[in-house]
């Protein structure tokens, strides 16, 4: 287990991290932060979901399998992201591929840490994607491939931070495949549901690989310089270099769905189809608008998208700003896609008595709480990477 470990940490080299009390402080609260979601996510299996969450039969789905959903996508994205380079071979993506690695590992896991708990029962998951297998089920599919994309991406890493490189290759490729295909997969959860029009049809299982493109590019962003800029770090010439073409083709990507966007929504109001009208609305001018417009579209796409091109991708500082924007807009374009998606009654537009139009959802003091502890892992992750890695320094491939 020692030469294992000695083999993966790196003994010398790198970058030293900051030993300053804020970095310690900030890495004491992620911990905290983590254990008090854990509790509250513990105390709402004991007291029951029906007592502490705010979905129902109505509205299944909350603000947790949101979250998931963002932590699941900007994962995949990460590992797109990292493939470029030391899969694909364009070397301007290598200084970044190790902590891309290392972070989609971090936010998958966090993301299991929220839907965890959002399954009421979950200590029964593995043991039923065991024994109770279903091929047919695309749930059961997500469970399995990412499972799968997980260990890929954990030996990956471990290939990495030996410099095996070919053998980092080959598991790089087999992560990234696995994780396009449960990427895709999971889109088809969506799509698949012929009874949730906002949802259904095959948009959702591209729009799901494009936006983990562009989520996986956003998150390097922010992460990369949050690391340098906490630990006092200089970036090198090809660290730069390499953080410009990230962000060109995170703009690329922010402008793709922003045509998935803009045609979704006129497909969604023209000629008022039943199901899916009512839902365009919500989001166009109705409760969840500020959400859509200020969350979505401006922090989402338009405000990254203008100020990466204002800065052609090379003021660092800019670039932070634009990923913080994007990271926060990205969770609005999550929860809106799973709780939006809900709202409209099976029997909308038929004048039955005492029948609301849409359904409503508001998450609870629980939910909040286990969602921020899913963040504050990562955040953890991240903090304890950066310090036990040395700043993930790559060797050229």
């Amino acid at each position: 287990m020692n030469n294992l470990l000695a083999g993966v940490l790196p003994q010398e080299g790198g970058l030293e991290t900051s030993s300053s009390w804020k970095y310690s402080a900030a890495v004491f609260l992620c911990g905290l932060l983590t254990i008090v979601g854990v509790m509250a996510g513990i105390h709402s299996i004991i007291a029951g979901h029906e007592h502490t969450f705010g979905v129902s039969r109505a509205v299944p789905w909350g603000i947790l399998i949101g979250a998931y959903v963002f932590f699941v996508v900007t994962s995949t994205g990460l590992c797109i992201v990292a493939s470029v380079g030391h899969v694909f071979g364009l070397k301007n993506f290598n200084p970044i591929a190790k902590r891309a690695v290392f972070m989609s590992i971090a936010t998958i896991v966090a993301g299991f840490l929220v839907i965890a708990f959002e399954i009421e029962n979950s200590w029964r998951m593995p043991v039923g994607n065991v024994v109770g297998a279903n091929p047919t089920s695309n749930i059961w599919w997500m469970g399995t491939l990412y499972g799968a994309y997980l260990f890929f991406m954990m030996i990956e890493f471990v290939m990495l931070q030996k410099d095996q490189h070919r053998n980092a290759m080959m598991f790089g490729l087999a992560g990234l495949l696995t994780g396009v295909v449960a990427h895709s997969n999971l889109g088809a959860v969506f799509g698949l549901l012929s009874g949730r029009e906002f949802w259904h049809g095959p948009y959702m299982p591209i729009y799901f690989i494009t936006s983990a493109a562009m989520s996986g590019c956003v998150a390097i962003i922010f992460f990369t310089y949050l690391a340098y800029r906490a630990n006092n770090w200089k970036m090198s010439p090809e660290m730069k270099l390499s953080m410009e073409s990230v962000a060109k083709l995170g703009a690329l990507m922010m402008a793709i769905i922003l045509f998935f966007t803009s045609w979704k929504m006129i497909t969604g109001v023209t000629g008022n189809p039943p199901g899916k009208y009512a839902a365009m609305m919500s989001l166009l001018n109705g409760p969840y608008s500020i959400n859509f417009w200020v969350g979505e579209v401006a922090l989402g796409m338009i405000i990254p998208f203008i100020l990466i091109l204002a800065v052609r991708g090379r003021n660092m500082r800019m670039l932070f700003v634009a990923s913080l924007a994007g990271m926060i807009g990205i969770f609005f374009m999550r929860y809106d896609l799973v709780v939006v998606g809900q709202l409209v009654p099976h029997y909308h537009g038929m004048g039955l008595v005492d029948y609301p139009e849409l359904f409503s959802y508001m998450p609870t003091p629980h939910e909040l709480i286990i969602t921020l502890s899913g963040f504050a892992f990562c955040g953890f992750l991240f903090l304890a990477g950066e310090k036990l890695f040395r700043g993930h320094l790559s060797e050229d491939h």
